[in-house]
């Protein structure tokens, strides 16, 4: 029977992730040439490319791609193993980005599930709007950040939650319908405000922008305030505001993913344990 080193997985890992050799040699304390040879001896072991030359660089051949999802999750059960059987939690700190509209819903959730499974670690905490929390986590400002997206294809993320998108108003609001629906949104192109403007347009509703803020706090300040509506996740929902649909002739909107993502440089070992921890889990 052949068995396969993990510290093979774990250096062809690191090549994947880092996108270079010698970037992966740092990161395993190998020279360049043992990373090398380390993968010519892999793919030897299992009788299979796992990269293949493209122009000047190399990219994975597909029994690659099939070996990457297999090593991800063996080095994760691997080091899970390793602490259990040693009695020790793993320690140390990981810097966590999360939007403003999860700090009362899925943070806390996410937080009192790390706080049981890893009881030494510590945890410093940022908050912002989801376009700048993954920008600092693309230049390693943060290790892992909560954030509501469509598509970022160079990030690897696992979704956490699913939640129904709606239109929010003040408990008081009234909107006369032979007017233009007044939207209270952020003061760039977010995805709220993006998809909001969309959904109405294609619905043929008129609409006008009555209020901008820079976050979520001066947006539900405002349609607290009865100033307008704003497009959001069911999370911000509270007893100061209510959920407008069919009786106000307003199209319906969109679920919106709530996704956990890793940071493409990530050079904290506990923070990839713990990504991939959720992401094992999830499956």
């Amino acid at each position: 029977m052949r068995n396969i080193d993990t510290e093979l997985l774990r250096t062809f890992v690191a090549i994947v992730e880092r996108h270079s050799m010698q970037a992966a040699a740092i990161e395993v304390r190998r020279s360049q040439a043992a990373v090398t040879q380390q993968m010519q001896r892999l793919a030897e072991q299992l009788g299979r490319p796992l990269f293949e030359r493209v122009g000047r660089g190399v990219q994975l051949t597909p029994e690659g791609q099939q070996l990457l999802l297999y090593a991800r999750r063996m080095l994760t059960l691997h080091d899970e193993m390793l602490s259990a059987m040693s009695g020790v939690s793993p320690a140390g700190q990981i810097r966590l980005g999360a939007p403003h509209d999860v700090t009362e819903s899925i943070l806390p959730d996410l937080l009192a599930q790390l706080a049981q499974r890893y009881p030494n670690l510590q945890v410093a905490i940022h908050t912002g709007r989801s376009p700048n929390l993954l920008n600092d986590l693309r230049k390693g400002d943060l290790d892992l950040t909560i954030a509501i997206t469509l598509d970022e294809p160079d990030l690897r993320s696992v979704v956490l939650r699913t939640s129904p998108m709606v239109w929010l108003a003040a408990s008081g609001f009234r909107h006369a319908p032979q007017e233009p629906l007044p939207l209270v949104v952020a003061e760039d192109w977010t995805y709220f405000r993006r998809v909001a403007i969309q959904t109405l347009d294609r619905a043929g509703v008129p609409w006008r922008i009555r209020y901008t803020a820079p976050n979520v706090v001066g947006i539900r300040a405002a349609v607290r305030a009865g100033l307008g509506v704003m497009a959001r996740s069911i999370e911000l929902l509270g007893p100061d505001l209510r959920v407008l649909g069919n009786a106000e002739k307003l199209p319906a909107l969109p679920d919106v993913s709530f996704r956990l993502y890793l940071g493409p440089r990530n050079l904290n070992p506990l923070a990839r344990q713990i990504f991939e921890s959720i992401e094992q889990r999830g499956r």
